[in-house]
């Protein structure tokens, strides 16, 4: 990324966890565990989908690449973080800062577009179970995948773009602990209306598109799993789509609180808080949340686990 000659911040200071400055090294600990769970949990999830036959279906191979992106979308902010707990002044220089935020938007953005996909997923398995083979074909499944990552590749090189040319003259303090479009508009002192109608663009088309088609998917998906007269094929059916609806209400849920609360009236704490859940807790929990709900990853997982801890 280049300079902006205009531009006369060279770096940025954080203040996220700045309100607590005794705190930093139980902070430090905290996100360290969560941040080794993630990798860990994802690692593991990645894994089993590779090497377990039970789960060469369309919904893992969607899974695997949920987790890959949750390792992606952890580290490009935790890390940084990390560092920062021991430093006195958080700063991140200026390329630095515009790296994370192409990094995490194309995360982000993936993410929106990716559970849709799984969505997708489900109500073909169960509302078309004659036609899956067809409709979710192994190309199918790789144009889904590799769909959903150009669409956020598109979004956040505009946004990343578009932040290039933003004059920045001070202040040059982020009032979070990482950076994002949203907060380097805040900073400039030149006109956005075309970041921010961009933003406005993006967030309809890579947020609210994907957040309805998965809503409508799931609306007829219960609808179906109702009309089933078997209780127990009725309790198999909706357990297939449970883990996933737990982790798009999750994810959606954290990400519209994120983004869509009023600017006035939330303390520093409460940003940070709600940031917190959204950007580290969701990859964590992602793993947790498909292992737990399916007996097919457990048992997945167990063969992944004992295979290691024999070839240790």
């Amino acid at each position: 990324f280049k300079m902006n000659n205009q531009t006369d911040v060279t770096e940025f200071i954080f203040l996220g966890f700045s309100n607590h400055p005794k705190l930093q090294g139980l902070f430090f600990l905290i996100f360290l565990v969560i941040y080794l769970t993630t990798l860990l949990g994802n690692t593991l999830i990645i894994t089993a989908t590779r090497v377990s036959s039970a789960l060469q279906t369309p919904m893992y191979y969607f899974l695997s690449n949920l987790s890959f992106l949750d390792i992606c979308y952890t580290s490009t902010t935790i890390p940084v973080m990390l560092v920062n707990f021991f430093r006195e002044k958080k700063t991140i220089s200026y390329e630095g800062c515009l790296s994370q935020v192409f990094f995490f938007a194309t995360c982000v953005g993936t993410e929106c577009v990716l559970l849709a996909a799984m969505a997708y997923d489900r109500y073909v398995a169960i509302c078309r179970p004659l036609q899956y083979s067809v409709l979710m074909s192994v190309k199918v499944c790789v144009c889904l995948v590799i769909g959903s990552w150009l669409c956020g590749l598109v979004n956040s090189l505009t946004h990343t773009v578009l932040a290039t040319t933003l004059t920045l003259c001070g202040p040059n303090q982020i009032s979070h602990f990482l950076c994002d479009v949203p907060l380097l508009l805040k900073l400039s002192c030149s006109d956005t209306s075309i970041n921010e109608s961009v933003l406005h663009v993006a967030s309809a088309t890579i947020g609210l598109s994907p957040c309805l088609f998965t809503a409508v998917s799931y609306i007829l998906i219960i609808s179906a799993i109702l009309r089933i007269p078997s209780a127990q094929s009725r309790s198999k059916a909706f357990s297939t789509c449970a883990s996933h609806l737990t982790v798009v209400v999750g994810f959606y849920g954290t990400a519209n609180f994120n983004y869509d609360r009023p600017s006035v009236g939330y303390s520093l704490d409460v940003d940070i808080l709600v940031s917190v859940l959204f950007c580290v807790m969701t990859p964590m929990f992602n793993p947790i949340i498909y292992s737990l709900r399916n007996k097919e990853v457990k048992g997945a997982l167990r063969k992944v686990v004992g295979g290691w801890a024999l070839s240790g």
